[in-house]
């Protein structure tokens, strides 16, 4: 049986802290909302009752919610998702601009 390795691909995530906050990143000024969350949610693709949890992510493979402690992913398409802590922390990591 033939084995892959995953491409090395960068990504831009923020995480969820809860009731509509998000926690800076290493690198990120504290609550900076990405241009493409902003979009998200003016487009409907993300949303949440008053700013309050739950945040949902419309994925093509239906509403996924976000949870306090989640990464919210921009992947290579444009597309959101959430991602737990432990998966975020075993698959990804940062990046340093040259």
């Amino acid at each position: 049986m033939a084995k892959y390795c995953k491409k090395p691909v960068v990504i831009e995530a923020v995480k969820y802290a809860g009731k509509g906050n998000l926690e800076a990143l290493p690198g990120d000024v504290r609550g900076e909302v990405p241009e493409w969350l902003w979009e998200a949610f003016a487009e409907g693709t993300a949303h949440s009752t008053n700013g309050t949890d739950p945040l949902v992510i419309k994925t093509l493979e239906g509403d996924h919610i976000a949870s306090p402690g989640d990464y919210i992913i921009q992947g290579v398409q444009g597309e959101l998702y959430p991602c737990k802590p432990d998966i975020f922390e075993q698959t990804y990591e940062p990046v340093t601009e040259k």
